[in-house]
């Protein structure tokens, strides 16, 4: 059984949504950033953390991507072209999306006080809707790589609940449509009535 380690409000929300999208047994430790059973795993103090048995890994999508190639499960064959798509659409949404979203909330509660911009937000929600807007026109299907769900839509997809949360809203009826079919999905709603 695989061990989630931290909150089911962050990053680790898009772990466990994997685990249920794959029918596989997991346990949930709901261990804070930055706390004490969290640095023993991290030295960085993040969350979410996934203990494999005696093996732990870090970072959501380094967790993601395990997972989905272990299980062979939403995700494409390495080594194929569809694979490296998938993984483009990864590494635009971490950097594009998932990156944006973080830097306004590290300026809202993570940074020290003395360190934290708010005038900075104004400009991360401009350039969010701009990369949601070239992001939803490569949308290929009901999920980013058409019929089959996999590991980006996961991202993308708990990045447009994080942006709602956060205030950042989008105008785009394409991504919001995407998301909500994202969120429609059996595993996601089993999540949501936890």
């Amino acid at each position: 059984m695989y061990e989630v380690i931290g909150s089911p409000t962050s990053r680790s929300f898009r772990v466990m949504w994997a685990l249920e999208e794959m029918g596989l047994p997991y346990q949930v430790n709901k261990a804070a950033p930055r706390s004490a059973e969290v640095l023993a795993l991290n030295p960085s103090g993040k969350i979410p953390v996934l203990k494999d048995g005696a093996d732990v890994i870090t970072d959501s999508t380094a967790i993601l991507t395990y997972l989905a190639d272990k299980h062979g499960a939403l995700t494409f064959p390495a080594g194929s072209v569809d694979r490296a798509h998938q993984d483009g659409f990864t590494q635009c949404i971490l950097d594009e999306v998932d990156a944006v979203l973080w830097t306004a909330a590290r300026h809202s509660f993570s940074l020290p006080e003395d360190q934290r911009v708010p005038e900075v937000k104004a400009s991360l929600k401009w350039e969010f809707e701009v990369n949601i807007n070239r992001i939803a026109d490569q949308i290929r299907g009901p999920y980013l790589m058409g019929e089959t769900f996999t590991v980006p839509d996961i991202i993308l997809a708990h990045c447009g609940s994080w942006a709602k949360a956060a205030r950042f809203p989008s105008d785009n009826e394409k991504f919001g449509a995407y998301v909500k079919r994202c969120r429609g999905r059996e595993a996601f709603q089993t999540l949501s009535g936890r």
